[in-house]
């Protein structure tokens, strides 16, 4: 990221809840309702699509767009097992880790020391009977709440490697620049296609707006950390996986 050449952004409609807040507006308004929130989730595509599909008027009928831009304002790695090999079924996992770290349910505990987190653990012996995903919350200009994007094992490394080289190193967090996510065909040694999510930063907030989505970013994360893992989170992706793409 060349901060000479990016446009720095003087004004970009970032939501002002009680100074930021949120945490407390949440705890008092929703007392009792915080299981039942939920962000629009965005779906990635099968087959190497490039569109992502995301929630519209039509609860049928799900918006397609080509690019997702806006405030990165949380992420997070989820941690996802099903006792029964994941074929797109409905049900929650049989044990989920909202941190990536500590699983809650069958077998619970440790993830980093859970046997079915380990290479080789699924049944096909190559990938990890534990899906290892990321969460990333987007709030596009204009909007009150984020959409929600999970990251399948497959875009993790282009993620981790955006944040380090593009925003990290730069000196920014992440909530302090413009993002557009976009998607490109992959396909893994079986010659498997399926999409893959890129990263760019497009622009740069003033300090005075940066200032305005960290306090928005603070305050989400009272109410997007909470929000429990479903089958739709993994269900972006039913290839599998080779370890050089996901290492």
């Amino acid at each position: 990221m060349n901060n000479n050449q990016i446009a720095v952004i003087e004004k970009f409609d970032i939501p002002a809840i009680a100074g930021g807040n949120m945490a407390a507006i949440a705890a008092e308004e929703m007392d009792g309702l915080q299981d039942a929130f939920s962000c629009d989730r965005v779906k990635i595509p099968s087959g190497g699509g490039l569109a992502f599909e995301v929630p519209g008027e039509d609860p049928y009928n799900p918006d397609t767009v080509k690019e997702l831009v806006g405030i990165v304002v949380d992420h997070h790695p989820v941690n996802a097992f099903w006792v029964e090999k994941f074929t797109g079924q409905n049900n929650p996992p049989d044990c989920s880790a909202l941190d990536g770290k500590t699983g809650e349910g069958n077998p619970g505990g440790s993830c980093k020391g859970c046997s079915r987190n380990q290479w080789g653990s699924d049944e096909e012996g190559k990938g990890k009977a534990c899906k290892n995903m990321h969460r990333v919350f987007i709030l596009p200009e204009g909007e009150m709440f984020p959409l929600m994007l999970t990251l399948p094992p497959t875009s993790i490394k282009n993620w981790a490697n955006f944040l380090a080289k593009r925003v990290v190193s730069k000196g920014k967090r992440v909530c302090e620049v413009i993002t557009k996510i976009t998607l490109k065909k992959a396909a893994n040694s079986t010659g498997i296609q399926y999409s893959q999510a890129q990263f760019v930063v497009v622009g740069i907030l003033s300090p005075n707006q940066a200032i305005e989505a960290k306090n928005y970013s603070d305050g989400i994360k009272a109410m997007t950390r909470k929000l429990e893992i479903m089958a739709a989170d993994y269900n972006t992706t039913t290839v599998d996986l080779d370890v050089e793409e996901v290492m």
